[in-house]
């Protein structure tokens, strides 16, 4: 009798248990560990077919490609038709539009709370990398709620007194340091001793940053140049700094420690650079840099993290034009074609022949007609701005994971802070 009794007791253990695996695996919202948003700052649509041609022709598959879920992306402003950097970012990093010129404030100069600020409430490292400076718009939207959009000096103060950030990786060197130390700081302040004071590694080449060991949760601020860093055929100056797709790797492997999981953000913003000159070269190689950043993020992140990449606004209207053969790609599609065609144009930008109004182009009136740009240059634009203006389109997400099938149809830009936090 007594085994018997044991027996039954064993097979309720079991099947309590038997019930207790499917009710977790069926019925329990299970959060993703890693969290990772990707801003492709000039992101649309009409960029991705170009890319794929120069990344190895027109039949090429980018990784943005085989992301399970996509959307338009409606992306207006509060008061424009058109977002700036600022208030692109704003949305997507709050779940809140502002006017332009806003970064994370609400009309009344209010701070509103964003997904890496609310990340931090539920547990989560926090990660932040970027292509250009730590205190442009697009990141500052992220951790800072400065008045002045464009005071650099305050956003990096913001930043540094903070500290909320456990690895941050990006250039901008210069706003983080005095005058008396290389920097453009005039209130004296090192923010980069500051920092190293309050328990933070700081790394100024690639090789440091690999060399930081991954087995602690490490604070870790990465600053690879004084500016932006620098473009992908910038070979030399290259050299000793990281690209993207070096950041994400380094940032996933050390974020992935914290028992409560990881956001990481990071923005692709050399992209926008490009563009706003009529690079249309780098504008490309840097999207591919992107798609490259974005595999390296799949690929270590892991299938069940959530991950999200999405454009902020459209600039400058590039396009590919003409017969390109089928394989062409790279360097076969900037300059002419054979009939002296330029492959690439802008609609707006630098390089532009003609104006309107009082926005006249000094010593280009005139030689309009003869000017031929060669291969190596910026491509022509049909209207001369000083530099490429956003346009009144939408641009475009991807998304893998859970929560990403959301991503469907047309959506508010404002809908990818909700997928995020939904998922935190």
């Amino acid at each position: 009798m007594k085994w018997r009794n044991q027996l039954l007791a064993l097979f309720c253990l079991l099947a309590f248990a038997g019930i207790g695996v499917l009710y977790f695996q069926h019925w329990v919202i299970r959060k993703p560990f890693g969290i990772i948003l990707f801003v492709g700052e000039g992101l649309s649509p009409a960029r991705l077919a170009p890319t794929r041609a120069y990344a190895a022709g027109a039949g090429t598959r980018l990784n943005l490609d085989s992301m399970s879920h996509a959307a338009l992306v409606m992306n207006y402003s509060k008061d424009f038709a058109a977002p700036d950097q600022s208030a692109a970012a704003t949305a997507i990093a709050t779940g809140e539009r502002v006017a332009n010129r806003a970064i994370a404030i609400n009309a009344d100069g209010k701070a509103i709370k964003s997904i890496i600020e609310l990340a931090r409430e539920y547990g989560r490292a926090t990660g932040l990398i970027t292509d250009t400076k730590l205190t442009d718009p697009t990141s500052a939207a992220f951790y800072a709620h400065p008045a002045e959009p464009s005071d650099a000096e305050k956003i990096a103060t913001e930043f540094g007194d903070r500290g909320n950030i456990d690895i941050a990786m990006g250039g901008g060197a210069a706003q983080f340091l005095p005058v008396t130390k290389g920097g453009d700081r005039q209130d004296s302040r090192d923010l980069l001793l500051e920092l190293r004071g309050n328990g933070f590694d700081i790394v100024q080449t690639r090789a440091e940053l690999d060399a930081v060991p991954a087995w602690r949760r490490p604070k870790l601020v990465g600053l690879f140049s004084k500016e932006d860093l620098a473009f992908v055929n910038q070979v030399e100056e290259r050299s000793q700094q990281p690209s993207l797709s070096d950041m994400v790797r380094r940032a996933i492997q050390l974020l992935q420690y914290n028992v409560g999981g990881y956001l990481l953000v990071v923005d692709a913003g050399l992209m926008r650079n490009a563009a706003q000159e009529n690079n249309g070269e780098r504008t490309l190689s840097q999207t591919v840099e992107l798609d490259r950043a974005v595999g390296i993020a799949r690929s270590y992140g892991g299938e069940k993290s959530t991950i999200v990449v999405c454009g902020d606004v459209a600039i400058g209207g590039l396009n590919l034009n003409g017969f390109p053969f089928r394989k062409d790609s790279g360097i076969a599609l900037l300059g002419f074609n054979s009939a002296g065609q330029p492959w690439i144009t802008w609609a707006t930008g630098p390089n532009g022949d003609k104006s309107y109004g009082a926005a006249k182009i000094p010593g280009k009136q005139d030689e309009s007609q003869n000017r031929q740009p060669q291969p190596e240059q910026p491509e022509p634009a049909a209207f001369y701005t000083k530099s490429a203006l956003v346009t009144v389109e939408d641009v475009i997400a991807f998304g893998n994971g859970p929560g990403t099938d959301a991503l469907a149809g047309v959506v508010e830009s404002t809908k990818v802070f909700e997928i995020l936090r939904d998922e935190l």
